[in-house]
């Protein structure tokens, strides 16, 4: 029997394990901390003698497919749940949110309506399918893309747009509104600054909308998003992996294993390789701020839409986005912290005494800007309370700050590289033009490194994402066609 271990108990590793052991070899896990979950997990915190937890990392699920959710056993152990609403988007200066529709006819005529949208929105849906299908597809059969398969598949039109193209072109080929484009355009920087101008730049967009557990939409798991690695470990333990936590290796020559799979970030994994790390770009740029709210609060707009995804645009063009975005780029010093905006909430009052004790959580993931110095501001950066009232600003002040989970922080405590979108930009191109990036055997299998038998499967990985586990099944199943 193979053994193989795997370095790393984030979701890429627990799901590279569960498809291993299940595909008959004998895996033994190795975690560095005291708790399986790499970016899925929470920290705790005590206010008025209660303790509470919050999610240090991912809150959201969405980018995992629907096949590893049910292939893995998590389908059997957990509830998940869905928004049903529209997702909620605000402008700066509109007098009323945009809904964003799953429906392409009806998108379309809210754009139209309310954006001024003259393109073709039903269009640019139809062909973000294509693609997205594409991608699927080369998930479930643990293939990573190729421009020559790109095309063999959309053409040659649809791969320029989509996949070589710059997100700039993208958007102006289907798009007339402004605004329109700031929507689409968010998944392109929201981890990472990745010019909107750049190369490949394009892909983000369908990548992002690739996940389908919730069918290219994000939604939750009931309770708390770290059950799902927590459970996962679990299963993984009744299929006889051998799971170590507390288990620093500080070389791959530790290891007593014939084949080793790296589910770390690129940095970790060359460390313990002996190799440099790669060069890439490591810069972030999205923060979460967690509040608990000492009264339960209801949005002042749309309450039916309570739990709808909201997303609070500060600039109002494509060209301020990108110069609030690429200000970041080689600056790693401070960083400016953007307000909940108090006027899109209301509080609503009880009467009893335990609920008005009671603490409901808000997750909230916000943009941060790095800046050159300290206290300076990024252009067309804004915090949301900038300018408003007094009697506003005290009501904000009732909730209390939990945490403020930081890119630096992330780094430090959760181990992925920050950018993210900008590395994966960067891999992602090569891995499109690079046939010298698979192996021989099969055409397939991505070395770490010199050693054939070492395999990388975390952070920066393709198609990566939070709290996918798409990487770890496609290591998982490229390992398996060879034994």
């Amino acid at each position: 029997m193979e053994r193989i271990a795997i370095i790393g108990g984030g979701i890429n590793g627990l799901v590279a394990a569960n498809y291993l052991a299940r595909g008959g070899a004998d895996v033994s896990l190795h975690e560095r901390r005291e708790r399986i979950g790499g970016a899925c997990v929470s920290e705790s915190i005590t206010l008025d003698g209660v303790d509470y937890e919050f999610p240090l990392g991912a809150t959201v699920l969405g980018f995992m497919q629907d096949f590893v959710f049910e292939e893995t056993g998590l389908s059997t152990r957990l509830e998940t749940w869905a928004p049903p609403h529209a997702k909620v988007v605000y402008y700066p200066g509109a007098s009323e949110p945009v809904y964003i529709h799953r429906d392409p006819e009806a998108l379309e005529r809210e754009l139209r309506a309310k954006c001024g949208e003259q393109g073709d929105v039903a269009a640019f849906r139809t062909d973000e399918a294509r693609v997205v299908a594409f991608l699927r597809d080369g998930y479930r059969k643990a293939r990573s893309p190729r421009l020559e398969d790109a095309r063999d598949e959309l053409g040659s039109e649809l791969t320029e747009r989509f996949i070589e193209g710059t997100a700039r072109s993208l958007l102006e080929h289907y798009f007339t509104s402004e605004r329109t484009k700031l929507y689409m355009a968010m998944t392109v920087i929201e981890s990472g600054p990745v010019s909107l101008d750049a190369p490949f730049s394009a892909f983000n967009v369908p990548l992002l909308n690739s996940g389908s557990v919730f069918d290219g939409y994000y939604g939750f798991v009931k309770g708390v998003l770290w059950k799902l690695t927590e459970e996962l470990a679990r299963i993984n333990a009744e299929l006889g992996v051998g799971i170590e936590t507390s288990s620093p290796i500080a070389s791959v020559d530790d290891v007593d294993a014939d084949r080793i799979v790296l589910a770390t970030d690129p940095v970790t994994a060359a460390s313990l390789c002996g190799e440099p790390a790669p060069e890439k770009h490591y810069l972030g740029t999205s923060g979460k701020l967690t509040l608990l709210f000492r009264h339960p609060v209801t949005w002042k707009d749309a309450p039916e839409a309570d739990t709808a995804f909201r997303f609070i645009f500060l600039n109002d063009s494509l060209d301020a986005m990108e110069r609030a975005a690429q200000h970041v780029v080689g600056v790693v010093s401070d960083r400016v912290r953007a307000g909940l905006h108090p006027a899109l909430l209301r509080r609503r009052r009880h009467a009893s005494a335990g609920s008005r004790r009671a603490l409901r959580a808000r997750h909230r993931v916000l943009q941060e800007r790095a800046f050159r110095k300290a206290r300076s501001r990024a252009p067309g950066c804004r915090t949301l309370r900038q300018r408003r009232g007094a009697r506003e600003d005290r009501e904000s002040r009732r909730s209390s700050l939990v945490a403020h989970v930081d890119p630096s922080r992330s780094r430090g405590a959760i181990l992925v590289p920050g950018g993210q979108r900008r590395s994966h930009n960067d891999d992602r191109r090569a891995e499109l033009l690079s046939p010298a990036l698979f192996a021989e055997s099969g055409g397939e299998l991505l070395p770490f490194g010199a050693n054939a038998n070492i395999y990388y499967c975390g952070a920066a990985g393709y198609p990566c994402g939070s709290i996918a586990g798409t990487t770890g099944y496609m290591c998982a199943q490229q390992i398996l066609r060879t034994l």
